[in-house]
């Protein structure tokens, strides 16, 4: 953890961006912008590089129309085999500008996926156009959990997920964010059908949730990431 914390602070201070666990982090989306999730774990060669990116690789980020938001870790990974050390949040001003990133950064950085390689030991990425205007709160003095599934096909994840959502209601969770249609990228693919971050009061309100949805028939269900951040 004391590393995830000082791999995030050198981000930070390149991006501007915030890392003050004392307070709230506010995030706002705009219909037709767009929210990413970038998920991953640093290497302890990235602070020495990271420099070389921010002048390349998010330099044209922030031409193209990408705008940095509060970086967060990932404090505790609660189920699934994957276990990034952060978890953040990025905004785009429209999709169009989102996919000209994509289609023209080794145009402008021909050695992108390699400096991406050489900060960090993986590095997942999913983006969502947004549908309505949205603003959450990240605070510090509750438990934020960052919840993914993906289905298996079948018609089955409907009633599942409302069974998990009225149970996480009925224990105290407030659902604060929820995402359907993931897009991605060749090489940094991360689709879930479904995110959800809920916001807990405590550890004891989510703990018993965690034990009455660990109950819960699991048809519809073939794979599930489960994240506290903070």
């Amino acid at each position: 953890m004391k590393q995830t914390k000082s791999m995030l602070l050198v981000i930070a201070l390149f991006l501007a961006g915030t890392l003050v666990n004392a307070q709230s982090k506010t995030l706002s989306f705009k219909k037709g912008e767009v929210l990413d999730i970038l998920l991953f774990t640093g290497k302890p060669e990235m602070g020495k590089l990271f420099p070389k990116y921010k002048e390349t690789a998010f330099a044209f980020a922030l031409k193209t129309g990408y705008e940095p938001q509060p970086l967060l870790a990932v404090t505790e990974t609660l189920q699934g085999g994957y276990q990034p050390s952060s978890f953040v949040f990025g905004k785009w001003k429209n999709l169009a500008s989102r996919k000209k990133f994509l289609s023209e950064i080794t145009i402008e950085v021909p050695d992108f996926h390699e400096q991406r390689r050489a900060m960090w030991s993986s590095f997942y990425l999913a983006f969502y156009e947004m549908d309505k205007d949205i603003s959450f709160d990240i605070n510090p003095d509750k438990v934020i959990v960052a919840t993914a599934y993906w289905k298996d096909g079948s018609d089955s994840f409907t009633n599942f997920k409302k069974e998990w959502l009225n149970k996480a209601k009925s224990n105290g969770g407030k659902v604060m964010l929820e995402l359907n249609d993931a897009m991605s990228s060749v090489g940094y693919m991360y689709k879930p059908d479904y995110v959800v971050l809920t916001e807990w009061k405590d550890r004891v309100a989510f703990d018993a949730f965690a034990k009455a949805s660990m109950k819960m028939e699991k048809k519809g269900i073939q794979n599930v990431n489960q994240f506290i951040i903070k």
